[in-house]
C-alpha cells in the first residue's frame, strides 16, 4: 500500500505529547488540519429513516468534493462529505454500521469531533456548462459543487438517482442552483431507471464543459463509459474505506493512489487507467475483495 509522511513523524510526535492530533487544541507540533475540534450540533433534520443531516455550529472553509473525518468519542471516526449551510456547514450521516448508527443517535446540543477538510476537490474555475450525476449517499457531496457552479454563472443540469423517492435528498437545495432531473429504481419519483440513462440522452444532444459524478462506484463507472463514448471531459469522486484521511495508513488505496490524498476526485483519464476501478476494493482488515463483497460489507 502507498503511504505519505507528514512533515513530522507520528512516532516522534507521539513520544512528545501523545495527542495523535485528536482533540488537543494546545498541541503546536501536529499540523492544524489534523486536529479534531469538538463542534456543537445546532439542528438535526431527518431525511429518511436512518439518515439525518446534522447542522454544525461552526464555520468551515472547504472546496466542492472535500470531506471531513467525523468523530464520536469512544466509538469511531468516519469520513463524511461536507455540505454548505450559510457560512457554517452540515454533515449527512446514514446509520449503517455500528459507528454511524450511534452517530445518528446524537441530539441537538451534543458535539461531534470534526477534523479536516481533506481531499482534492472538483474543478470549478472556467466551467460554464456542466452536468452533475449523483446517486445515493453521493448526493450530499455535490451540494457545494452545485452552489459554486451557480455562483460562477455556470449553467448546470443536476441528475439525481436513488432506490426510491425518499432517497432523493437535498433536492430542494439543489433546485436553487440548476435544473434537477430525477430517476429512481422503482419509478416512485421521476423517471424509472437509472440516472446514467438521462446522462446518455443529454450527451447525445451536445457537449458540456465537464461532467461530474459522485455516487456508487458502478454508477461512476457507467457515467465514465458514457463520457468516453461521447468524448466528454469527466471528473468522478470515489469512495473507499478510510481510517486516517491524511495519507498515512494506506487503507483507502486504489491501484497506486490514495483516495484521501490523491482524490477523492479524479479526472476521467485517471479513472479509466485504474485497474481496480469497478472491480476490487479493500476491507478494514486489508483484504482485497470484489467490489460487490466490499459494498455488502459496508452495508453491515
Amino acid at each position: 500500500m502507498v503511504t505519505q509522511k507528514l512533515n513530522i513523524s507520528e512516532e516522534s510526535h507521539m513520544s512528545e505529547c501523545n495527542c495523535k492530533g485528536q482533540g488537543n487544541p494546545n498541541c503546536k507540533k501536529w499540523p492544524s488540519e489534523t486536529k479534531t475540534r469538538m463542534v456543537k450540533i445546532s439542528k438535526i433534520r431527518e431525511e429518511f429513516s436512518g439518515n439525518k443531516t446534522f447542522f454544525m455550529d461552526e464555520r468551515m472553509d472547504f472546496e466542492p468534493g472535500q470531506f471531513a473525518m467525523v468523530w464520536l468519542p469512544g466509538v469511531d471516526e468516519k469520513p463524511i462529505a461536507l455540505i454548505p449551510w450559510g457560512k457554517k456547514f452540515a454533515v449527512n450521516i446514514e446509520g449503517k454500521g455500528n459507528s454511524t448508527k450511534k452517530m445518528i443517535e446524537q441530539k441537538e446540543g451534543d458535539k461531534l469531533g470534526i477534523r479536516g477538510p481533506y481531499g482534492k476537490p472538483f474543478t470549478v474555475n472556467g466551467i460554464k456548462k456542466a452536468v452533475i450525476v449523483a446517486g445515493g449517499v453521493g448526493i450530499d457531496s455535490i451540494v457545494m459543487l452545485a452552489q459554486r457552479l451557480f455562483e460562477s454563472k455556470c449553467k448546470t443540469k443536476i441528475i439525481l438517482g436513488g432506490r426510491n423517492k425518499e432517497r432523493i435528498v437535498f433536492e430542494k437545495e439543489l433546485k436553487k442552483f440548476g435544473e434537477v432531473l430525477v430517476a429512481t429504481d422503482d419509478g416512485s419519483y421521476g423517471e424509472k431507471g437509472f440516472n446514467v440513462q438521462i446522462l446518455e440522452r443529454l450527451l447525445s444532444k451536445g457537449k458540456f464543459d465537464l461532467v461530474y459524478a459522485c455516487g456508487p462506484e458502478m454508477m461512476t463507472v457507467k457515467a465514465l463509459e458514457i463520457c468516453i463514448k461521447h468524448k466528454q471531459a469527466f471528473e468522478g469522486s470515489l469512495e473507499r474505506y478510510m481510517k486516517c484521511g491524511i495519507g498515512i495508513c494506506g487503507e483507502c488505496v486504489i491501484d497506486d493512489k490514495l483516495v484521501c490524498r490523491d482524490g477523492p476526485v479524479f479526472s476521467g483519464t485517471e479513472l479509466r487507467n485504474f485497474k481496480e476501478l469497478g472491480k476490487q476494493a479493500y476491507l478494514k482488515s486489508g483484504k482485497r475483495v470484489s467490489l460487490k463483497e466490499y459494498y455488502e460489507w459496508r452495508e453491515e
